[in-house]
């Protein structure tokens, strides 16, 4: 059963959620699905890879916000109708404004909605805009959609959530033998310091957090926000003009034994978003024991957190009180992540592919 995939910019080792999503359940999947993953070639950081019944195109893109998910979409719609997959699977409601082409083919569509992104604050009207009318058409041409959060789908029109399933993502398998050698080139030290992980976006308020911990004012204690800058240079200035340069480490895009490392060794994890689909790098904190702080919004009520964890999203002074009654002291937590297994969720993704053969 062939399967062509787009909608996110490829894997392995590409920074984002949806990435991570992919990277996890395609190599999951059983030797009856032949998956053809379209990559976005500036992201492309291994063209070796290999995966057991994956191939990968990697098509031309830009870099240009606001237009690289379009072009991306475009070229890849087309590729889609050159090679008439028994399916075809999208990620993200940006990437379905061409769908009505494939549609109109006969290939069945599978949309696999991870967020709302006209919500984000870096997207202006227009761009909120054309995302809107991009949900309408998702939901129009899909056969079968697939969200990452249940509090997402109740909000679809009854006609939509008839067609939709909630299928939460996973979480990958922690390393919590690593060592703690890498620590060094950023400054920080095994248990002194609170971790934040995700692309350096507005949405992820990372603001808010350098500015709690400046109230907080905690000795001894440092701050490392790991995640890369693409678009949001200005946000980014701001952010590292607010912070102290002495406390603060912006350690840029990790992964592999650097990020591992990072979670194995924090002592308190905080997640600052505005808006999230499905908080991936939440789960992964997880999964290594880390204390956790959270803002209040629906996606971080998908996981079973006390209410102590939570403050009002965007309130600096409740989350600097969190982070002092928090202060990171080496204490593991213990969560219930049975509900979070990749290889569960790939099958139930498989099976969603299945369902629309003939």
């Amino acid at each position: 059963m062939k399967i062509c995939v787009f909608g996110m910019r490829g894997f392995p080792n590409v920074e984002g959620g949806v990435e991570k999503h992919c990277e996890a359940i395609y190599p999951r999947m059983g030797d009856e699905f032949e998956i053809i993953v379209l990559r976005r070639k500036p992201y492309v950081r291994n063209v070796s890879a290999s995966f057991k019944h994956i191939s990968f195109i990697d098509l031309p893109s830009t870099r240009i916000k606001g237009f690289e998910a379009l072009f991306h979409s475009f070229v890849s719609t087309l590729k889609v109708i050159r090679i008439k997959p028994e399916v075809v699977h999208i990620h993200n409601i940006g990437s379905c404004l061409f769908s009505s082409l494939i549609r109109k083919k006969g290939i069945p569509i599978v949309l696999t909605y991870h967020s709302p992104n006209y919500e984000h604050k870096k997207w202006g009207k227009f761009a909120k805009t054309l995302l809107q009318f991009c949900e309408k058409t998702a939901f129009k041409n899909a056969d079968r959609i697939i969200y990452v959060n249940h509090f997402q789908m109740k909000k679809a029109p009854r006609w939509v959530q008839d067609k939709s399933v909630y299928i939460p993502n996973g979480i990958p398998t922690p390393n919590l033998s690593c060592s703690d050698d890498r620590l060094e080139k950023w400054g920080l030290s095994k248990d002194k310091y609170i971790l934040a992980v995700g692309r350096i976006t507005p949405e992820k308020g990372f603001d808010d957090l350098i500015e709690a911990f400046n109230k907080a004012n905690l000795p001894d204690i440092k701050l490392a926000i790991a995640g890369g800058v693409e678009f949001e240079k200005g946000y980014m200035n701001r952010l590292e003009k607010i912070s102290d340069k002495s406390k603060v480490a912006f350690t840029g895009y990790v992964y592999g034994e650097d990020l591992q490392q990072l979670y194995n060794n924090a002592g308190l994890f905080v997640l600052s978003s505005h808006n999230e689909g499905f908080p991936l790098v939440l789960l992964e904190a997880m999964s290594y024991g880390l204390p956790v702080i959270v803002s209040d919004i629906p996606a971080t009520h998908l996981v079973s957190l006390g209410e102590t964890r939570y403050y009002p999203v965007g309130d600096t002074d409740k989350l600097a009180k969190a982070l002092c009654d928090n202060i990171p002291s080496g204490a593991r937590a213990s969560y219930d992540l049975s509900a979070y297994n990749w290889q569960e969720i790939a099958t139930q993704t498989g099976s969603i592919f299945e369902s629309l053969l003939p």
